[in-house]
Protein backbone atom coordinates (compact mmCIF):
# COMPACT_ATOMS: atom_id res chain seq x y z
CA UNK A 1 0.00 0.00 0.00
CA UNK A 2 1.33 3.42 -0.94
CA UNK A 3 1.66 6.08 1.75
CA UNK A 4 -0.95 8.33 0.11
CA UNK A 5 -3.48 5.45 0.27
CA UNK A 6 -3.23 4.95 4.06
CA UNK A 7 -6.36 6.33 5.75
CA UNK A 8 -5.30 9.49 7.59
CA UNK A 9 -7.17 8.39 10.72
CA UNK A 10 -4.65 5.51 10.98
CA UNK A 11 -1.88 8.11 11.36
CA UNK A 12 -3.36 10.85 13.56
CA UNK A 13 -5.43 10.77 16.76
CA UNK A 14 -8.01 13.33 15.55
CA UNK A 15 -11.39 12.20 14.28
CA UNK A 16 -14.00 13.87 12.04
CA UNK A 17 -15.07 16.60 11.99
CA UNK A 18 -11.71 17.72 13.40
CA UNK A 19 -9.46 16.12 10.74
CA UNK A 20 -7.45 18.77 8.89
CA UNK A 21 -5.23 16.51 6.72
CA UNK A 22 -6.49 14.29 3.90
CA UNK A 23 -3.38 12.29 3.11
CA UNK A 24 0.37 12.03 3.46
CA UNK A 25 2.32 12.31 0.22
CA UNK A 26 5.79 11.64 1.64
CA UNK A 27 7.38 11.05 5.01
CA UNK A 28 10.75 10.25 6.51
CA UNK A 29 12.69 11.07 9.66
CA UNK A 30 13.31 14.70 8.64
CA UNK A 31 10.50 15.71 6.28
CA UNK A 32 6.86 15.13 5.46
CA UNK A 33 4.38 16.48 2.94
CA UNK A 34 0.60 16.38 3.40
CA UNK A 35 -2.45 17.50 1.43
CA UNK A 36 -5.75 18.91 2.57
CA UNK A 37 -8.71 20.21 0.57
CA UNK A 38 -10.85 22.86 2.28
CA UNK A 39 -14.44 21.61 2.10
CA UNK A 40 -17.76 23.37 2.64
CA UNK A 41 -18.49 21.39 5.82
CA UNK A 42 -15.19 22.29 7.53
CA UNK A 43 -15.71 23.37 11.14
CA UNK A 44 -13.10 26.14 10.72
CA UNK A 45 -14.77 27.66 7.66
CA UNK A 46 -15.67 31.33 8.06
CA UNK A 47 -17.31 33.17 5.15
CA UNK A 48 -16.13 30.41 2.76
CA UNK A 49 -12.47 30.77 3.82
CA UNK A 50 -10.46 28.74 6.31
CA UNK A 51 -9.97 30.56 9.61
CA UNK A 52 -6.41 31.01 10.95
CA UNK A 53 -7.11 28.36 13.62
CA UNK A 54 -7.82 25.86 10.83
CA UNK A 55 -4.46 26.61 9.21
CA UNK A 56 -2.68 26.17 12.55
CA UNK A 57 -4.53 22.89 13.12
CA UNK A 58 -3.47 21.72 9.64
CA UNK A 59 0.14 22.51 10.58
CA UNK A 60 -0.12 20.57 13.86
CA UNK A 61 -1.88 17.59 12.26
CA UNK A 62 0.69 17.47 9.44
CA UNK A 63 3.38 17.10 12.12
CA UNK A 64 1.25 14.43 13.83
CA UNK A 65 0.80 12.57 10.53
CA UNK A 66 4.59 12.47 10.10
CA UNK A 67 4.97 10.95 13.55
CA UNK A 68 2.11 8.53 12.82
CA UNK A 69 3.95 7.34 9.70
CA UNK A 70 7.09 6.76 11.74
CA UNK A 71 5.09 4.94 14.42
CA UNK A 72 3.51 2.75 11.73
CA UNK A 73 6.91 1.94 10.19
CA UNK A 74 8.15 0.94 13.64
CA UNK A 75 4.95 -1.07 14.22
CA UNK A 76 3.96 1.09 17.19
CA UNK A 77 0.65 2.74 18.05
CA UNK A 78 0.09 6.36 17.09
CA UNK A 79 1.23 8.53 20.00
CA UNK A 80 -0.56 11.57 21.39
CA UNK A 81 1.21 14.86 20.92
CA UNK A 82 0.57 18.32 22.30
CA UNK A 83 1.50 21.69 20.85
CA UNK A 84 4.16 23.10 23.14
CA UNK A 85 4.85 26.30 21.25
CA UNK A 86 4.20 28.06 17.96
CA UNK A 87 6.55 30.83 16.90
CA UNK A 88 6.96 33.10 13.92
CA UNK A 89 3.56 32.05 12.60
CA UNK A 90 2.62 34.02 9.53
CA UNK A 91 -0.69 33.60 7.78
CA UNK A 92 -0.32 35.45 4.51
CA UNK A 93 -3.68 34.48 3.08
CA UNK A 94 -6.71 32.46 4.12
CA UNK A 95 -7.53 29.51 1.83
CA UNK A 96 -10.85 29.54 0.03
CA UNK A 97 -13.28 26.67 -0.03
CA UNK A 98 -12.14 23.89 -2.43
CA UNK A 99 -8.50 25.01 -2.47
CA UNK A 100 -5.85 22.36 -1.80
CA UNK A 101 -3.22 23.01 0.87
CA UNK A 102 0.12 21.26 0.58
CA UNK A 103 1.95 21.35 3.90
CA UNK A 104 5.71 20.82 4.12
CA UNK A 105 7.14 19.76 7.48
CA UNK A 106 10.89 19.96 8.05
CA UNK A 107 12.26 18.69 11.35
CA UNK A 108 14.82 21.02 12.90
CA UNK A 109 15.39 19.00 16.09
CA UNK A 110 14.04 15.78 17.52
CA UNK A 111 15.21 15.40 21.11
CA UNK A 112 13.66 12.84 23.47
CA UNK A 113 9.90 13.51 23.30
CA UNK A 114 10.19 17.03 21.86
CA UNK A 115 10.10 17.86 18.17
CA UNK A 116 10.82 21.29 16.66
CA UNK A 117 9.67 21.71 13.08
CA UNK A 118 9.61 24.41 10.45
CA UNK A 119 6.38 24.24 8.45
CA UNK A 120 5.34 25.87 5.17
CA UNK A 121 1.80 25.72 3.78
CA UNK A 122 1.29 26.33 0.07
CA UNK A 123 -1.54 26.49 -2.41
CA UNK A 124 0.04 25.56 -5.72
CA UNK A 125 3.32 27.56 -5.64
CA UNK A 126 2.00 30.31 -3.35
CA UNK A 127 3.17 30.27 0.27
CA UNK A 128 0.16 31.07 2.44
CA UNK A 129 1.58 30.30 5.89
CA UNK A 130 4.83 29.56 7.71
CA UNK A 131 5.54 28.67 11.32
CA UNK A 132 7.85 26.96 13.75
CA UNK A 133 6.08 24.50 15.98
CA UNK A 134 7.25 22.54 19.02
CA UNK A 135 5.39 19.33 19.80
CA UNK A 136 5.68 17.26 22.96
CA UNK A 137 4.94 13.57 22.46
CA UNK A 138 3.56 11.36 25.20
CA UNK A 139 4.14 7.66 25.64
CA UNK A 140 0.36 7.20 25.59
CA UNK A 141 -1.21 5.75 22.49
CA UNK A 142 -4.16 7.57 20.97
CA UNK A 143 -7.49 5.85 21.57
CA UNK A 144 -9.98 4.76 18.89
CA UNK A 145 -7.31 4.12 16.29
CA UNK A 146 -6.63 1.30 13.91
CA UNK A 147 -3.91 -1.03 15.15
CA UNK A 148 -0.62 -1.19 13.25
CA UNK A 149 -0.29 -4.02 10.76
CA UNK A 150 2.17 -6.76 11.73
Amino acid sequence: MELKDIPITNLIPQRPPFVMVDRVLSCDMTDAVTEFVVREDNIFLDDMTLAPTGIIENIAQSCAARMGCINMQEKESVKLGFIGDIRNCQILRRPKCHEKLTTYVNIIEDIFNLTLASVTVKIDDEVISTARIKIALTDMAATNQAQPEN
